[in-house]
């Protein structure tokens, strides 16, 4: 839906267009001149006619038209750099679509770690009740401390606040969602939960890995292309050029109709006239050098902080992992254990409530764990541009 309708992208579609619409100028010819006036004609007027005694009149009226015949080679070398334009845009509306669909998974993973949180923070609801009512029953009885009791209601309290503020980051991310598809922005949306953990741990972050995969290197290197395509124009500019012109004179008095037939070449090679050429090639070489450089610095970041992504995506790996194999499983047994001997009477309130906790704690830090180690994954995949 992003690809679909999101106008960031239309943007660029209209530009592509625009760009293909005009190189298909790009082979015209320059336009015909022509033109029409007195030619050689005397100012006394008496003078145009013939004098009847042999002697004809003077001035003639002429029709003119010429026309320059661009050069092949010169035609060939616009149509090939207008042409290639739109290739640049091409490549930056790819980039764009990465930053978007980068920016959706965030949302997504963030939303679906929020859904998680209030799962627990409804699990932490009916625990706390359930203490703060046997804390209750059992301080009636004289049976038990009061203190217990105002920590459960306490964090009841805490609960509902989370819950409140995970609700208003759920609706944010709705709002950042619907955005992307460019639709309104309260409208309906629900996710899954489904996530996938990915290995990237083998794939290899050579040069040629970032140049095939990055939208923003393969423009920097179409860029480069372009200019030297650019450069063969303006060689292509020193070429000569040639034209014809016409000339029709109707003359008057009794002088017989005349005509002028000439050929003519631009001569854009001659010294004097080649420097701005000349200049505009010098130009356009230290400005693919730039690009060139431009593009090693890219690769060379991008390379550097893929490296450095991943060892701390495969940390955050053992970290997760450790919370779901280990952490957790100890805490929950440990509450459990608590529980048992709360309700055999073996352990008090505030035992249980310590428990409950530390293991309310760890599954927060685990979820948190969890969507930071998902949002690197994100950004990994956005670095490398993996859809």
């Amino acid at each position: 839906k992003i690809s679909e309708r999101n106008p960031i992208l239309k943007m660029y579609d209209a530009d592509i267009r625009s760009m293909d619409a005009a190189s298909k100028g790009a082979r015209s010819w320059m336009p015909p001149e022509v033109g029409s006036g007195f030619f050689m004609t005397p100012y006394n007027t008496k003078m145009w006619k013939s004098d009847g005694m042999g002697q004809p009149g003077m001035g003639q009226f002429m029709f003119s038209v010429q026309q320059m015949f661009p050069n092949p080679g010169k035609l060939n070398a616009e149509s090939r750099y207008m042409r290639a334009m739109s290739s640049i845009e091409k490549e930056r509306k790819n980039y764009s679509l990465n930053e978007l669909y980068s920016e959706a998974k965030k949302n997504y993973y963030e939303w679906m770690m929020y859904k998680r949180k209030l799962k627990i923070l409804e699990q932490d609801e009916k625990l706390l009740n359930f203490m703060i009512a046997s804390a209750e029953l059992l301080y009636k009885n004289g049976m038990g401390k009061i203190s217990a009791y105002y920590k459960a209601k306490a964090a009841l309290g805490n609960v509902e606040n989370m819950r409140v503020m995970l609700e208003s980051e759920i609706q944010q991310k709705r709002i950042t969602l619907n955005t992307l598809i460019y639709r309104d922005k309260q409208q309906a949306l629900e996710i899954d939960t489904v996530y996938v953990i990915k290995d990237y741990s083998g794939l290899l972050l050579d040069t040629t890995t970032f140049i095939n995969s990055r939208s923003d290197i393969k423009a920097v290197e179409k860029n480069i292309q372009l200019t030297y395509l650019q450069a063969k124009v303006e060689k292509a500019k020193l070429r000569p050029e040639f034209g014809i012109k016409y000339d029709h004179a109707v003359a008057f008095g009794d002088l017989p109709l005349q005509y002028s037939l000439m050929g003519m070449m631009k001569i854009p090679f001659a010294p004097w006239a080649s420097k701005m050429y000349k200049a505009n090639i010098e130009s356009i070489k230290w400005k693919t050098e730039s690009l060139t450089q431009q593009k090693a610095m890219m690769i060379n970041e991008a390379q550097g902080m893929a490296t450095s992504m991943l060892i701390e995506f495969e940390a955050k790996k053992k970290q997760v992992k450790l919370f779901e194999d280990n952490i957790i499983p100890a805490l929950k047994k440990n509450y459990q254990t608590m529980q048992l001997g709360y309700e055999q009477n073996t352990e008090e309130l505030f035992m249980l409530f310590d428990a409950w906790e530390t293991l309310n704690m760890a599954q927060l830090d685990y979820i948190d764990q969890l969507r930071q180690l998902l949002l690197i994954q994100s950004e990994y995949e956005k670095l490398l541009e993996i859809k």
